[in-house]
């Protein structure tokens, strides 16, 4: 159940941190309100994914994946396209995350 949660967590991090940027430094409410409710959200699902899974796996997975998605979202919806250096570097954290969840013997499945 642990890893259903932390899909959850990314995704209501996701959600916020692209809000966050929407907010427009807290000036739309709408979008700040989004965003304090998503990491609510991200932080709850993350405190219950830290009962079965070791912290530092946890968080490696929930940082990482987080980071490959809002920066994909954000590609497209505001037009914010990473360059070379960066497309690099998203993926040998992308290959990371896999490696972790493919060979790791920390992981509790």
């Amino acid at each position: 159940m642990g890893y259903w949660y932390l899909a959850i967590a990314i995704g209501f991090e996701v959600i916020a941190t692209l809000a966050l940027k929407a907010s427009n430094g807290f000036s739309n409410a709408t979008a700040t309100s989004i965003s304090v409710m998503g990491y609510l959200g991200a932080f709850y699902f993350l405190s219950l994914v830290l009962k079965t899974v070791p912290v530092g796996i946890a968080y490696a997975i929930w940082a990482g994946m987080g980071m490959v998605l809002i920066a994909s979202i954000s590609a497209v919806v505001y037009k914010q396209v990473p360059d070379l250096a960066a497309i690099i570097g998203i993926s040998l954290i992308l290959a990371g995350v896999l490696v972790i969840n493919l060979f790791s013997k920390t992981l509790e499945h």
